[in-house]
């Protein structure tokens, strides 16, 4: 029987993020996304204008319709979050379908670069990190992570160290474990590599016990809808049952490719990246 996970996410029309990538990632990799849109959105929220449309008083009705259907998943997977009665309704959901059998994970999504994004308010916070404690793993960037362990992001900006940022970063990831998720995978972790000089971008799994390092050579800057992509492929792998390196290292290489022929390509960050042509890698088959 396939694989289900419910992602709860927005869906923009220009971007390629959220459940459009979530979609397209989640199935190639041979698991059925149930999609509950938390708001339609003609385009990501960093365009210079943009129409949305808050489903917060409709994902109520998802969560109903689902129940009377008898519906389960072997997972659920939260994103973008428009605001904090959206968390509030993903307790709701999660009260009704998060079973013994059933992971949660949770991309925090609340800033990048050491910013905050336009939705995020002190109230939101508060209610994103209590979602995250119930989660069995998370995937924040560096400045969500802050934000989660009331760190200063300019206290991780200048670290210059490899070694040492990614102690400090492991460190954030377990004081978040002792409360409630089982792994931390920290995404967008920028340094220059000690051993052959090279700047990378790396993405780093924590867990009680150990560390995994994925990195790659840094392309430059960021795109819309990477983190989302390669989320999305931490969610498939665990309704898999993968071993979450092999996801990471696999998503990440695919990212790196999207993102070179992005660069090459000229394409706007906002528009997200060439991910399509790529989606095979993530199966772990050759073309």
């Amino acid at each position: 029987m396939t694989k289900k996970i419910a992602v709860i996410n927005d869906l923009s029309g220009f971007g390629k993020c959220s459940l459009t990538a979530a979609i397209s990632v989640i199935a190639a990799m041979g698991v059925q996304p149930c999609p509950l849109p938390t708001a339609i959105l003609s385009a990501q929220t960093g365009y210079a204008s943009y129409f949305l449309d808050d489903y917060t008083d409709k994902m109520e009705s998802f969560r109903k319709e689902w129940e009377k259907m008898g519906a389960s998943f072997d997972g659920i997977y939260t994103g973008f979050m428009a605001g904090d009665r959206q968390i509030r309704q993903v307790f709701a959901f999660l009260d009704t379908f998060h079973k013994k059998n059933t992971f949660l994970l949770v991309d925090p999504v609340m800033g990048d670069n050491g910013k905050e994004y336009a939705i995020f308010t002190p109230e939101l916070l508060s209610l994103m990190k209590e979602l995250v404690l119930r989660a069995d793993i998370i995937t924040p960037n560096l400045t969500e992570l802050c934000l989660l362990t009331d760190t200063d992001y300019r206290m991780i900006e200048h670290l210059t160290d490899e070694k040492y940022l990614l102690t400090v970063v492991a460190q954030m990831g377990r004081n978040l474990i002792q409360k409630g998720p089982k792994t931390v995978v920290v995404t967008g972790i920028q340094f220059v590599d000690e051993a052959d000089g090279i700047s990378k971008m790396g993405n780093l799994s924590v867990t009680k016990k150990e560390e995994h390092l994925c990195a790659f050579p840094y392309i430059g800057g960021s795109y819309s809808g990477t983190g989302d992509i390669f989320a999305s492929a931490v969610a498939a792998g665990m309704a898999k049952e993968e071993k979450i390196v092999s996801v990471m290292k696999r998503a990440g290489a695919m990212i790196e490719y999207a993102m070179r022929d992005a660069v090459k390509d000229q394409i706007p960050r906002n528009d997200g990246v060439e991910y399509e042509k790529y989606l095979w890698m993530l199966k772990g088959e050759e073309q």
